[in-house]
């Protein structure tokens, strides 16, 4: 089997917010948007990090699907384009026009993490 027959995916989107904006866009994320996400059929769970740098903070968020079809679902048939929320534009401070997508061939995280700002 080769890593391209991995059927779990993880689609990684990136984004960045002024500092002094992330707690707010960190709980409209985890309100609105991963909500979203995992309520999508076939998403397997979702990771939010955080990286500030100075003025600006930097976000990726890391969704888990089973495969492409799942994927589809959620961000449509071009689903390499980032999807975006009204509210994205009042944050961000560009709007990235793609997300990666990879396939998961190991992982050993054993941690479950909900962490409110």
């Amino acid at each position: 089997m080769s890593f391209e027959e991995a059927p779990i995916i993880a689609r990684i989107w990136h984004g960045r917010v002024r500092s002094k904006d992330a707690e707010k866009y960190y709980e409209y994320l985890i309100e609105h948007i991963i909500p979203d996400i995992e309520r999508t059929k076939g998403n397997l769970g979702v990771t939010v990090m955080m990286k500030p740098e100075g003025d600006v903070t930097h976000i990726m968020v890391v969704s888990y699907w089973e495969n492409i079809e799942a994927v589809k679902a959620f961000a449509g048939e071009e689903y390499w384009r980032a999807k975006y929320y009204e509210e994205d534009k009042k944050y961000l401070l560009e709007l990235e026009p793609h997300v990666q997508h990879y396939h998961i061939v190991w992982h050993s995280l054993r941690i479950k993490l909900k962490y409110r700002l």
